[in-house]
């Protein structure tokens, strides 16, 4: 099968969606300018660049302009991204409902929050890893909101470190993404050494 985007009838939504796997899950946290704490998932998600640290996450914008997390991030400066590991997959799962703009994805989900240091937006408190980041830049890219965020302040569990303090692979157990209703894990793991 050959697809050109031009003539294609359909969207190349599950084509890409299902060919770019697993895509990480940034669990995205903001607070609205009216104090509303929002958390919502989006495999659209990514790292940038090291220097500075930055991250991305691209929502579809939706009929009335960008989705509550991409407002709320560029209106206010500030999100936070938690990373989402196995225990987590069903919550963040629940938070993924369109929620109107006053109601909180946290409260709705049963999550309990926890403070940031730097930014406003809560951490979810169960997370192992979180991310509070101020807002780098955002830019329209076609139907979506690409946001990103220079990371101001990391928090790690110490579970998930190696003696040197070096973030562990082997026990991140984060959940990825593929198409439609499907997730994977990253429990099956193998090494590969790089060539010179």
């Amino acid at each position: 099968m050959k697809i050109d985007p031009d003539t294609y009838e359909r969207s190349l939504y599950r084509t890409m969606t299902g060919a770019v796997v697993p895509r990480p899950v940034g669990w995205i946290s903001t607070t609205s300018e009216d104090g509303v704490d929002n958390l919502a998932p989006y495999s659209f998600f990514n790292v940038v660049t090291v220097q500075p640290p930055i991250l991305m996450f691209a929502p579809a914008n939706t009929a009335d302009g960008p989705k509550d997390t991409a407002r709320n991030a560029v209106e206010t400066g500030e999100f936070v991204v938690n990373v989402v590991t196995e225990p987590l997959a069903e919550a963040m799962n629940e938070t993924s409902a369109t929620l109107p703009p006053d109601e909180s994805e946290f409260d709705h989900a049963g999550l309990e929050r926890a403070p940031s240091e730097k930014v406003t937006p809560p951490r979810v408190a169960a997370a192992e890893i979180t991310f509070e980041c101020e807002l780098y830049d955002h830019v329209e890219v076609g139907a979506s909101t690409m946001v990103l965020g220079e990371i101001v302040l990391a928090h790690v569990d110490d579970a998930l470190t190696t003696d040197e303090g070096n973030l562990d692979v082997e026990r991140v157990d984060a959940v990825g993404r593929l198409a439609g209703n499907w997730y994977a894990r990253t429990s099956d793991r193998f090494r590969l050494e790089r060539p010179d």
